[in-house]
């Protein structure tokens, strides 16, 4: 990586990932609270809502934890620095 160290490196990908925590976890909590309601349905056809909801929030979860932590290793391991101009 010419031009830009591993720390440096390091250092970006830590505050790159610190900067986008919020945003990651307020979408992704905000969309499995609104499925909360169809895991405690009750009414007729609840039997199709339910799965279907924490197929979702399972999902949602997986999505998150791969964005916020496994996406930034990720991207140190094998991301090119590219030189500032």
């Amino acid at each position: 990586m010419p031009g830009i160290s591993h720390q440096t490196m390091a250092k970006v990908v830590v505050l790159g990932s610190a900067r986008r925590l919020r945003p990651v976890m307020m979408t992704a909590s905000i969309a499995a609270f609104g499925f909360i309601p169809l895991l405690f349905a009750t009414d007729p056809g609840s039997e199709i809502q339910r799965p279907l909801a924490i197929v979702i929030i399972g999902g949602l979860v997986s999505s998150t934890f791969l964005t916020l932590f496994l996406l930034p290793i990720l991207f140190k391991r094998f991301g090119m620095a590219k030189e500032i101009i």
